[in-house]
């Protein structure tokens, strides 16, 4: 019985047409645009908007007015007492308390996000995506490379096995920034949303930009990873190419 598995020879044409496909792709990803991502990335981290040196001026106001309160008397006279239960009962149900708290009041129209993040997310996650995708790239170069498996010379294999494992890494990394980007806005949009239901409540208010502060300095970490892992996958990879390559050496058989 034959332990050679058969290929029809059309499918493997197309199969090593795509190997040569992701072979060239990766190879141009680690000479060319690797270093020239991280050089595009050095300065946007240098750009003024990164660098802004009072945090307030990345702010944005809440604009949801503070109810005048509502005071009840305490004159009984021509009030019969159980109508006037009846409306403090009604006050309550719509918000109100006792002692002149203020009554809810929904805003008009749309309430925007902070318009100046916005922005700067909106540049920021092309990036991302960017670099997961190269990463998936090369990582697949590199994982047909690796020769198949065989009793020992396998220093070579062990290299490629930790760069793949590298750029695993980063692709991990770099999906946790477009969930720490989604975390912020439904963060933002929960606080929003109190500030509504309780408008005189002044520390919703302040925990919104203090939101809002976090999430910029955020960025600037994040746009600074990006550009420091494109240096270490692009230094990495060059550092060890011969062996990514080439893990197993024949210099035994000059032996023979």
């Amino acid at each position: 019985m034959s332990s050679t598995l058969k290929v029809h020879s059309e499918l493997k044409a197309q199969v090593e047409t795509f190997r040569a496909q992701i072979t060239s792709e990766a190879e141009h990803l680690v000479a060319s645009v690797f270093p020239q991502k991280l050089l595009e990335l050095d300065n946007f981290v240098k750009e003024p908007i990164l660098n802004v040196a009072d945090l307030r001026e990345i702010h944005s106001e809440v604009k949801i007015k503070v109810p005048e309160p509502i005071v009840f008397t305490n004159s009984h006279d021509g009030v019969d007492t159980n109508t006037k239960k009846r409306k403090l009962e009604d006050g309550v149900a719509d918000g109100n308390c006792q002692g002149g708290t203020n009554k809810q009041v929904m805003p008009e129209g749309m309430l925007t996000c902070n318009t100046k993040l916005a922005d700067l997310i909106e540049r920021v996650k092309p990036e991302i995506r960017a670099l997961i995708e190269k990463c998936n790239t090369v990582k697949m170069w590199v994982q047909l490379l690796i020769p198949r498996i065989e009793d020992g010379n396998n220093f070579g294999v062990s290299i490629q096995e930790e760069t793949v494992a590298e750029l695993r890494t980063v692709e991990s990394e770099a999906a946790s920034y477009l969930d720490q980007i989604s975390r912020y806005y439904i963060t933002r949009a929960k606080l929003v949303s109190k500030i509504i239901k309780y408008p005189h409540v002044e520390d919703y208010r302040k925990t919104v930009s203090e939101i809002d502060e976090k999430e910029y300095i955020s960025l600037k970490i994040i746009v600074s990873e990006l550009r420091n892992q494109y240096v270490t996958l692009h230094d990495m990879i060059l550092k060890n190419i011969e062996k990514i390559k080439k893990p197993r050496s024949f210099n035994s058989e000059a032996l023979y």
